[in-house]
């Protein structure tokens, strides 16, 4: 059976036109980092200057892979090189328009691409025939799949792109699911004990809140969100979420405020931390 190369999806014929691929530098991991920020690879990691010139032409198209293991490589953007800066600025050297015309596949075009080179950029004549697609995603990388109810371990950032791209294997998991789930603030160790019932809608609705305003409406939160020293920022910065316990539909929401109150008294979350009742 024939190769689909990723330039049967793409059809470029153009010269000059290079390859970033993005990988682990030693500090961040550029999966981890997409699936939190994806503007922060299309954006910095891409346009990155380095003491030799990655794109030194402008009008040639910059192409975006980023590794996510094995040979497999994720295709995140396709750019057009606008300007070099004279001036390199938080160590991005170069502007770039995106291509819209291929932004179907950004984010779920995965390649295989035996890398052997040690250089982080390369022609794309030179190795288009060696990046094999081999598999399109329904939406936008998310990594792994949901991990299960007792592996839930979620930064703001994480649990934001989780919501916020209706990522189908979470949604699925947590739309129909109550739950006792904790809140913890990394920055000193206070805890927040809170429930899912059906009458706040269930855990992906119940976490959705948390997402929209960082408080979810709890007392001891938004007093963190309105306090000018800290705000929004300080909860997207520091707040972590897991579940405790997990429950189907079926189960009567007054058994989960038992559970959630059980909690609150087992991790002294109402002296210690952010459980105001």
């Amino acid at each position: 059976m024939a190769k689909i190369l990723l330039n049967d999806l793409l059809s470029i014929n153009e010269d000059l036109v290079r390859v970033k691929l993005n990988k682990y530098n030693g500090e961040e991991d550029p999966r981890e980092l997409y699936k939190q920020n994806p503007d922060a690879i299309n954006n910095v990691w891409l346009l990155w200057y380095s003491n030799r010139r990655y794109f030194p032409n402008v009008g040639k198209l910059a192409i975006c892979l980023v590794y996510i293991g094995g040979d497999s490589w994720l295709l995140t953007t396709v750019k057009r090189i606008t300007k070099i800066l004279p001036n390199v600025k938080n160590g991005i050297g170069y502007e770039a328009e995106e291509i819209e015309k291929y932004q179907k596949y950004y984010g779920r075009v995965i390649v295989k691409y035996h890398n052997t080179n040690r250089t982080p950029v390369r022609l794309y004549e030179k190795i288009k025939n060696k990046l094999e697609v081999v598999e399109i995603l329904n939406s936008q990388y998310m990594g792994d799949e949901f991990p299960g109810y007792d592996n839930i371990r979620l930064s703001y950032d994480e649990l934001s792109n989780v919501i916020n791209r209706h990522a189908g294997g979470w949604f699925g998991a947590l739309n129909n699911q109550k739950a006792v789930y904790l809140i913890t603030d990394t920055s000193n160790g206070k805890l927040y004990v809170g429930s899912a019932t059906a009458k706040n809608g269930m855990l992906w609705s119940r976490w959705s809140d948390y997402i929209a305003n960082g408080h979810g409406g709890n007392k001891e939160l938004v007093a963190i969100v309105n306090d000018t020293a800290k705000g929004f920022e300080y909860i997207k910065n520091n707040f972590q979420y897991t579940v405790l316990e997990n429950f189907n539909s079926k189960v009567d929401d007054s058994y989960i405020l038992q559970r959630e109150a059980w909690w609150k008294k087992v991790l002294c979350s109402r002296k210690f931390g952010y459980n105001s009742n």
